[in-house]
């Protein structure tokens, strides 16, 4: 990854310094543009460094990576503003105004394109680090099962130490991986198997004095340890880690939904809005034309969705089924193949024929952008739930209505339909609990690979 930065800047910079020269201004000499990129080159890779943007932990998932990047590269814009000024030097101005910029597209684009070899990879089982899970059958099993739904993130789980050196029904195993002892031989077994990371899951037997006195027997070794709090779906910026009395404690602050970021957030969301209304304007017409001319109906259905707060407002969709589809819905009630309160079917009988072509590459969600464009609905957020939905919401699900609903989100490219009911509340939640301005950014980026390949749409 450092290797691909340097690349980024050196090329960037000798663009930006040939394109000064070839400018024509006398300010400007081979030599003297060369010195200046190589400042500019120098300060990037010294701002990748402090903003840690090369930690091995942030390398190959989540909007983290991305978010050291642009940060790096707002800190340096903001240092060469800065010696600009005080040297009087306005050379520097194409590395500021027109460099930075690039770097950071250029560097996003490079490290997202090496993710995902390095995801396609992992998929194939390869470049997983071995982990030893430490805990409960319960909590081992569920972390089993993440590292296996999401391989990506290169985790994989290859031995397992519980309280009474079993697994379920008192075999030695979980989930198809072996049981190889109990807690107290867990640094024993560290060792032995030569594990990369010990990943300490929930369990009554994890006294601090006990996680304390692991974390220094494995000093020295291969292994990282990793405790896995009980707030699983909260992370990022809403978690410290600050000593309190000699203790070092983990503070998890409260969820913000407003501020300057979400101003931020609110800008995007209707600017984007309005360039994709633009830009679709010919698309959205084609559509609606095929859909006049397909059996006569009306070309939008608008249907009451629950929106922030619990309000409720039309939603704008392109038709996809037959005018009286939903009086036809109880006669399909058994054929329903959607999880909890949701009610989906794979060849739904309803759908007319240019309604299946729009539903596979989601073209029927298209006129949504005017709900963001008119402030009921965001780019990003939860999926828009129906009122029928929310009545049978408990506690947790209603945490979803605590920020605006999205035309896209986690759940729309993390498997869409094929999402169970659970799975797709705790996508939800953790969007919800963990929201920030580059998780926005890298789902929009997603977004338009998982609409390509229409997976877990119908």
């Amino acid at each position: 990854m450092i290797a691909s930065d340097f690349c980024a800047i050196v090329v960037v910079n000798t663009l930006v310094a040939v394109g000064t020269v070839m400018s024509g201004s006398a300010a400007y000499s081979p030599r003297w543009a060369a010195s200046l990129a190589g400042g500019a080159g120098l300060v990037a890779m010294v701002m990748l460094s402090l903003s840690r943007a090369w930690d091995v932990r942030v390398l190959g998932q989540g909007p983290e990576e991305f978010r050291r990047v642009g940060r790096a590269v707002v800190i340096a814009m903001l240092a060469l503003s800065v010696v600009a000024l005080a040297l009087r030097l306005d050379e520097l101005r194409p590395w500021v105004f027109v460099g930075m910029p690039a770097l950071a597209v250029t560097a996003v684009s490079q490290r997202f394109l090496l993710r995902k070899v390095l995801h396609a990879r992992r998929r194939d089982g390869s470049c997983l680090l071995p982990v030893l899970a430490a805990g409960t059958v319960e909590a081992v099993q569920d972390l089993i099962r993440r590292t296996r739904a999401d391989s990506h993130l290169g985790w994989r789980v290859e031995a397992v130490c519980t309280p009474t050196g079993l697994g379920v029904g008192n075999i030695a195993e979980v989930d198809g991986v072996p049981v190889v002892g109990n807690l107290d031989e867990l640094v024993e077994r560290t060792r032995l198997g030569g594990y990369r990371v010990v990943a300490v899951a929930p369990a009554p037997e994890w006294t601090p004095d006990r996680v304390q006195r692991l974390a220094w027997d494995l000093e020295g070794g291969t292994a990282e340890l990793v405790v896995t709090p009980a707030l699983m779906e909260v992370a990022g910026p809403r978690l410290h880690v600050a000593p309190v009395f000699g203790l070092t404690m983990l503070w998890v602050s409260a969820p913000t939904f407003s501020g300057i970021p979400r101003l931020f957030k609110a800008v995007m969301d209707r600017v984007g809005a309005l360039v994709l209304t633009l830009l679709a304007a010919p698309v959205l017409l084609l559509i609606a034309a095929a859909i006049k001319l397909d059996d006569g109906g009306p070309v939008f259905y608008r249907q009451s969705r629950v929106g922030r707060g619990g309000t409720a407002f039309p939603m704008l969709k392109f038709r996809s089924m037959v005018v009286d589809a939903h009086a036809m819905k109880p006669g399909l009630a058994s054929a329903n193949q959607g999880s909890g309160p949701l009610f989906k079917m794979r060849r739904d009988p309803r759908v007319t024929r240019v309604g299946a072509v729009l539903r596979r590459y989601s073209l029927d969600e298209l006129p949504q952008v005017l709900n963001v464009l008119f402030g009921s609905m965001s780019l990003v957020g939860p999926r828009p739930p129906l009122a029928e939905e929310v009545a049978s919401y408990g506690q947790d699900a209603r945490r979803k209505l605590l920020v605006k609903p999205g035309m896209t989100g986690l759940w729309q490219v993390s498997g869409r339909s094929d999402l169970s009911w659970e799975e797709s509340v705790r996508i939800d939640l953790r969007y919800v609990e963990s929201w920030s301005l580059s998780m926005d950014l890298v789902i929009l980026w997603k977004t338009v690979s998982a609409v390509v390949g229409g997976k877990g749409a119908y």
